[in-house]
């Protein structure tokens, strides 16, 4: 049986958003809280290493890890910063401008794929609230509206990823029989995997293409191909050693093979 967490109580109300779409001032203040742990940006990063070895990732997409997300909401300015985002499409920052935020329709595509590694016992990765400074549930659900909400508990190896639904709310998805996620946007199954990586051992998020292939980390690359180096030797000995048995056998009957 799928283990699940616990799905948020939606919290009923009739407030009306006015959102608009506006590039974050170079004078704001973001929010320069300390990261939760250890594993969210490790995770992050492992998440993006594998897509950017596959030659996933190009010039024109943002993907990004504890980034802020803005828009501005009845008239006050919301920023969230999801553990990792995806975004297919950003238009090209200005010559020498370094991106500290991303404002969806501003800059570019809404987000396609939000991601939050748990971590807080209160369950902001669940909230709901709907009044300012909103939780992060309703922030992507209803505000940004992000077709894709996942959310991973690494110490348990709980997967879940909700998909935004025609009446515009959160449903949860059922994995496929090999316990993966199909992420459309991506063209790729996302998943959990089991294993060591950078002196952490435990649950990932791993990448999967269509046709089931792990997207390899670089030091499993190196393996790779360190194994298919190791087996080219030994065929290339295998036949050398045919070839001296062969030569050994025509010397037997009387036959040079330096000479055939």
């Amino acid at each position: 049986m799928t283990k699940t967490l616990s799905k948020p109580v939606e919290t009923k109300t009739k407030t009306k958003y006015i959102i608009t779409w506006e590039k974050l001032p170079e004078d704001f203040k973001l929010p320069d809280d300390p990261v939760e742990n250890i594993d969210q940006p490790l995770l992050a990063a492992a998440l993006r290493e594998s897509l950017e070895l596959a030659g996933f990732i190009l010039a024109s997409m943002l993907i990004a890890s504890n980034f802020g997300l803005c828009a501005k909401v009845n008239d006050k300015t919301i920023v969230k910063a999801p553990d990792w985002v995806y975004v297919p499409s950003v238009l090209p920052a200005e010559s020498g401008e370094i991106r500290r935020s991303y404002t969806p329709n501003a800059e570019g595509e809404v987000p396609a794929v939000v991601m939050e590694f748990l971590s807080d016992p209160d369950g902001s990765e669940y909230s709901t609230k709907p009044t300012y400074p909103y939780g992060k549930w309703r922030f992507y659900e209803r505000i940004l509206q992000v077709p894709v909400y996942v959310i991973f508990e690494p110490k348990l190896g709980i997967l879940e990823v909700y998909r935004l639904s025609e009446s515009g709310e959160y449903e949860l998805q059922q994995p496929d029989a090999n316990q993966r996620f199909w992420i459309e946007s991506m063209n790729l199954f996302l998943g959990v995997w089991e294993g060591e990586k950078s002196q952490r051992r435990g649950y990932w998020l791993r990448w999967w293409d269509e046709n089931g292939n792990l997207l390899l980390w670089g030091v499993e690359r190196v393996q790779q191909e360190q194994q298919r180096a190791e087996q080219e030797q030994q065929r290339a000995e295998q036949e050398q050693q045919r070839a001296d048995r062969l030569a050994e056998y025509l010397r037997s009957q009387g036959i040079n093979p330096d000479e055939i």
